[in-house]
Order: structure tokens, then C-alpha cells, then sequence
């Protein structure tokens, strides 16, 4: 709060603090707020901005608007992370200078993208299990649940990448055994939970342990569905066609899922991943032919 600019106005306005505050509340309050930033109960604060014509956003206006637009920036940020357009999604964190953030959930936010987008893009792994270990490493507040899990949900994709697989399972485990009580509240939330959820199939997936993957995968499936949102669907239905193809399923219940994979993937316009099932199918097609 611009403490400065609410002194300057009275003064310029000729007002003594006495007079200022004269019916209003005290000339203590008054005093403990202009010296010592103690803000008065809201509705002593509206009177005396009014007698200053002053409305309460001219004491905080550019913090208001920087942190608006630092938390538009971060949202489409984190958006582009969703829709897999993960370049974009650097070049808009790289606008944001991290030492000028002092909100300790943006700070969380920007390391947790911090963190997923090196690892997706494939940088330095020791920068991105920073970023987490940041994370990990606050302090524990109702906010900062989904970001810790999202942080391990990271680290263990991290350890998975480098094929470190008993590593990556006790980052993987110790998500498990939260993500099922998180409680959901809004669409990031849902965003971020299928995240996890997806992240979590698709190692057990990797490492062939289906009916982990599978019980994952269909409980992303569910959150879509309760939730109506469709960005991770194509990814959901692909890693299951995969799933069924490796235990040997019916052709039939694979195509049903490449059918749905790239439904979704069409609809949210996510050309990598229709990319990505398409040479699937030509190499389930040449596969076929061979036999």
C-alpha cells in the first residue's frame, strides 16, 4: 500500500492529521497508519480516502496491476504447458524476472513451470530438481499442496527420463498416496491434478507395470469427464491404446482409443500429438502386415 501518496495528499490538501481523522477514528490510528504502515479497519480507511478523494485502489495501483498482469502472464504460461506448445511456454516465462516476484504462491507457480518446462524441453536436469527442491522446501501451506505434488511429479519425471526407474517410483509413490484425498476447487486445480494423474500412468506405463498405468489413466479419464475439460484426453486415450496394444488386447478396443485420442487431439487443435498417433498407427499398420 502506498502509504507515501496518502501523506502527500493530505498534506497537500492542507489537512492536519487531526482534522483528517476528526470523526472518523482517532488521531493514534491515524498516526500508527501513516508512520508505521498499521492499516485502520477497512471502513475507517474508505472514510478517510473519501475525505482525501482518493479511492482505495490510488494507495495500491501498480502493485495491483503488475501482480494482474504477472498472474496473466503465468496463466498463459501455464496454458500453453497443457496444450503441449511448450516453447511458447518458456518464451512467456522468460518475460518474467523471478526476483521481482515477492507472492509466495506466484513464486511457487513460477518454479513449478520453471521446473516442468526444463525438463520438457529437455535442459539441465540439476536446474529443474532446483526449481523443485524449492518448492519442497517452503513452507507448508494450504496453497502449496498442489504445487509439492506437482514438484514431485517433476522430480520423478526427471529420474524416469534418465531411466533411474526406483528413483523415479519413490517420487511417483509418495503422489499416489496424496493425489487421491486432493481436494478439487477450481479448473487449474483440475489442470494440475491431471497433470500429476497422467504423468504418474504414463511411467507405470513405461516401466510395464499396466495395471498401475491403467487404474491412472482411467481415473484421469473420470476427472475429464466429471470436470468437462478435454486437453488431456488425447494423451489419456493414446497412453491407454498403448497399454491395450501391450497386454494383448483386441485391436478393436486399441482403435477405440487411437479413434478418441485423435478426436480430442483434433478439437484442441494439439498437432504434436496428432502427430505422435498417427505414426503409431502406421507402425500398428506395418506390424499388422508383417505378420
Amino acid at each position: 500500500m502506498n502509504i507515501a501518496y496518502f501523506v502527500e495528499t493530505r498534506k497537500k490538501m492542507g489537512l492536519s492529521q487531526k482534522e483528517l481523522c476528526d470523526g472518523v477514528c482517532t488521531q493514534a490510528t491515524l498516526s500508527r497508519f501513516e508512520k508505521n504502515g498499521q492499516v485502520p479497519a477497512i471502513k475507517i480507511l474508505i472514510k478517510l480516502c473519501n475525505r482525501l478523494n482518493l479511492s482505495l485502489a490510488d494507495l495500491f495501483p501498480k502493485v495491483e496491476q503488475a501482480s494482474s498482469a504477472l498472474n496473466q502472464k503465468m496463466a498463459d504460461a501455464e496454458f500453453k504447458l497443457i496444450t503441449m506448445d511448450y516453447t511458447k511456454a518458456q518464451q512467456l516465462l522468460q518475460e518474467i524476472d523471478f526476483a521481482n516476484i515477492d507472492n509466495d504462491d506466484q513464486r511457487l507457480r513460477y518454479l513449478y513451470l520453471q521446473g516442468y518446462l526444463i525438463t520438457l524441453l529437455e535442459g539441465e536436469t540439476t536446474d529443474a530438481l532446483f526449481a523443485f527442491s524449492q518448492i519442497l522446501a517452503a513452507d507448508a501451506k494450504d496453497y502449496a499442496v498442489i504445487y509439492n505434488l506437482l514438484a514431485l511429479t517433476g522430480s520423478g519425471m526427471i529420474y524416469a527420463g534418465k531411466q533411474e526407474n526406483e528413483k523415479a517410483d519413490f517420487y511417483f509413490n509418495r503422489v499416489l498416496k496424496e493425489i487421491y484425498d486432493y481436494r478439487i476447487r477450481t479448473t487449474t486445480d483440475v489442470w494440475r491434478v491431471l497433470n500429476i494423474v497422467y504423468n504418474c500412468g504414463k511411467f507405470y506405463s513405461e516401466v510395464k507395470e499396466y495395471e498401475s498405468s491403467d487404474a491412472l489413466l482411467n481415473y484421469a479419464y473420470e476427472i475429464c469427464a466429471e470436470n468437462h475439460v478435454t486437453y488431456y484426453l488425447a494423451r489419456v486415450a493414446f497412453r491407454l491404446a498403448r497399454n491395450q496394444h501391450a497386454q494383448g488386447k483386441p485391436q478393436a478396443e486399441i482403435e477405440d482409443y487411437l479413434h478418441d485420442a485423435r478426436a480430442f487431439a483434433k478439437l484442441n487443435r494439439n498437432f504434436y500429438e496428432l502427430k505422435l498417433i498417427e505414426a503409431y498407427r502406421q507402425e500398428l499398420t506395418v506390424a499388422a502386415v508383417e505378420k
